[in-house]
């Protein structure tokens, strides 16, 4: 049996397709783990998503939501001001089962962690300041609104915002909930205590310029993660990184790059490259 955690998959279906038949993906034994992002902006969101679903009903995968996925949850909740003329989300909205894909994936969580290994995943990032246990709380804190009756009010009226973008553990009510989906979701660079900055989307060795006292969140000598391994997705730019313990799995497989499947017992990366179809025209 082996576990792969897979990068952002955003609608490239054939990719991971080819990616499981050069692993040998096989489906009564193995894992698969979704790093997030499994839709929008490549050309098959909806087989991305039903595949997934599948997985992880059979008890063979986890996901974690990503920024996209809940861009999905905001377009299906009638927020038209999130969808894009890059978006590709339509097959999605207009599918027969939609309320039963989107039903399942608000149910999906933001942290989750390995059941024996030191090992967690996330889509963006955990902030210096929290625990891999303290983040596990976090993320359960959005699910309770995710899972609620009240979801799609939640979704329209709080999610979106990047205030406030600094912690503090006496935040309360939409604030505390919007940075902890922030933090999860978004964060790519921030300051040792947890300031979010969001405007850099560019690797530190392409960075032009950056605050001060800004890094990569797992770059922070103070952070309190480290004693697991993180993966996570989010950063193409950033590249493929295992180092700080942590582990980068978006190599652009959307931008004209590779898909990644990363195996927890072999600590090996396995990657395959992008179809160009699936390369958008303008990267944003």
């Amino acid at each position: 049996m082996a576990t792969y955690v897979i990068g952002d998959l955003q609608g490239c279906f054939d990719e991971l397709m080819e990616l499981l038949a050069a692993i040998e993906y096989d489906e009564q034994q193995d894992m698969l783990w979704f790093a997030g992002d499994i839709v929008n902006r490549g050309p098959k969101s909806l087989d991305c998503l039903t595949f997934v679903k599948s997985v992880e009903e059979a008890g063979r995968g986890k996901m974690v939501l990503g920024n996209h996925d809940f861009h999905l949850l905001a377009a299906y909740s009638g927020l038209e001001k999130y969808v894009s003329k890059s978006d590709t989300l339509v097959d999605i909205l207009q599918a027969d089962n939609a309320p039963e894909l989107i039903d399942w994936l608000r149910r999906q969580p933001l942290v989750v962690k390995h059941d024996y290994l030191p090992v967690a995943m996330v889509h963006a990032g955990i902030p210096p300041q929290w625990t891999v246990t303290e983040a596990l709380s976090h993320s359960q804190e959005v699910e309770q609104h995710l899972q609620s009756e009240h979801w799609q009010t939640f979704i329209r009226e709080h999610l979106f915002g990047s205030e406030p973008r600094e912690w503090q553990d006496t935040l309360t009510g939409w604030e505390r909930i919007r940075y902890i989906v922030n933090a999860f979701a978004r964060m790519r660079y921030c300051n040792d205590q947890g300031k979010l900055e969001f405007k850099q989307k560019m690797s530190p060795a392409q960075a032009e310029t950056m605050k001060k006292n800004y890094q990569p969140w797992f770059a922070h000598s103070n952070r309190k993660n480290k004693d697991h391994e993180i993966f996570f997705g989010h950063w193409s730019t950033l590249g493929a990184v295992d180092a700080y313990n942590i582990h980068a799995t978006d190599t652009g497989c959307l931008w004209g790059g590779e898909l990644t499947a990363y195996c927890l017992e072999t600590h090996t990366r396995h990657t395959i490259k992008c179809k160009m179809q699936c390369k958008p025209k303008k990267k944003s």
